[in-house]
């Protein structure tokens, strides 16, 4: 296959990977999967991806350090989508110089690879919203099973892309100077870039882990009967967004990369979305039928007591449709981990 006839997504076995890469695969698109495979469990949805797909995936087993490796993926793509990452902020704070290596030299590694390349594609970088640091700037009352801002337009809205950016913890640093670097590289070269800054995303062929996907990690342990560990007291907020419209906000940022060049969005489940972990569980207990078993441990480092994604900039440059209701997408993943289990009836009805 020639250069740029492909679409590479780094990390494309990983969670949004996999269902980003099904998505373009069932399009028509060829898919070049560029992934290290050292996430537990992300070989399964490379072969569920191989299966559904066998002529449109290309698995390409590389690591992002290795400079060579991501500069002869990147010659053949005529997109990317970089997913790759170190994602968990417990691991950088055990092991930071490996956080920056992977999140930041990595990102550098593929910018430069397409800073080479005579007219360079687009590429799309998964950001975070630790890049605001923990908001410890933004005044909380508590209500009810949840912490939400005095603020009257930041409950309404949610944190807008004009916060000032805050890193903390080895993982926001190395995630939020990529971030920059992915826009500046815009700016300074010319490489048609743009940055989704993610809130709590969940769904289908989610590896949950007490580190990172935590609405997954709840429903699996609770399947399991296994007791759920809450740093903090549960009512720190999130806004989540199922997969699929995800998904659409990554397609959709490629398809109109002309506009929205050098752009940064936040991207979430919007207020409509925003859930306390208590409530998240709460769900899962209506959903199984049966009490969750909790243990509380202190707050982890940088841990935001409220995020919320201001969406209203990504909706109107990227044309999204409304997120899906979180309680409607806590029934579908029910389901859908149910089946894969045997574990549970369908409930996608639920309502």
């Amino acid at each position: 296959m020639s250069a740029g006839d492909q679409v590479l997504i780094t990390g494309g076995a990983g969670f949004i990977g996999s269902n980003l890469a099904d998505r373009l695969a069932s399009a028509g698109h060829d898919i070049l999967i560029f992934d290290s495979l050292v996430r537990p469990g992300v070989e399964e949805n490379l072969a569920w991806l191989q299966r559904q797909h066998p002529r449109r995936i290309t698995p390409l087993l590389g690591d992002m350090r290795d400079p060579a490796a991501v500069s002869g993926a990147a010659a053949r793509a005529r997109v990317v989508f970089h997913m790759a990452a170190q994602v968990a902020v417990t691991t950088s704070m055990n092991a930071p110089r490996e956080d920056f290596e992977i999140n930041l030299l990595g990102t550098m590694n593929l910018l430069e690879a397409l800073r080479r390349r005579a007219g360079p594609p687009p590429m799309i970088f998964a950001s975070t919203n630790k890049v605001y640091g923990d908001l410890d700037n933004i005044a909380l009352v508590r209500a009810g099973e949840t912490y939400q801002p005095r603020d009257a337009g930041l409950r309404a809205h949610g944190i807008s892309e004009d916060c000032r950016l805050s890193f903390h913890t080895p993982y926001g640093c190395s995630k939020g100077a990529a971030d920059q670097y992915v826009i500046d590289y815009g700016r300074s070269f010319g490489i048609p870039t743009a940055v989704l800054r993610m809130s709590c995303i969940y769904g289908r062929r989610q590896r949950g882990t007490e580190d990172q996907g935590w609405v997954a990690h709840f429903l699996l342990r609770m399947l399991r009967d296994e007791p759920i560990t809450i740093y903090g007291d549960g009512r720190q907020v999130r806004d989540i967004l199922w997969v699929d419209d995800a998904v659409d906000a990554y397609i959709a940022t490629w398809q109109r990369i002309g506009d929205v060049r050098g752009q940064a969005f936040n991207l979430g489940g919007g207020p409509a979305n925003a859930v306390s972990l208590r409530q998240v569980i709460a769900r899962i207990e209506e959903l199984l039928g049966r009490p969750a078993v909790l243990r509380f441990e202190d707050w982890r480092p940088g841990d935001q007591r409220y995020f919320v994604a201001d969406t209203r900039r990504a909706r109107a440059a990227l044309g999204l449709r409304p997120a899906r209701d979180w309680r409607r997408g806590l029934s579908l993943l029910a389901d859908c981990f149910g089946r894969e289990r045997g574990a549970l009836p369908r409930v996608e009805a639920a309502q």
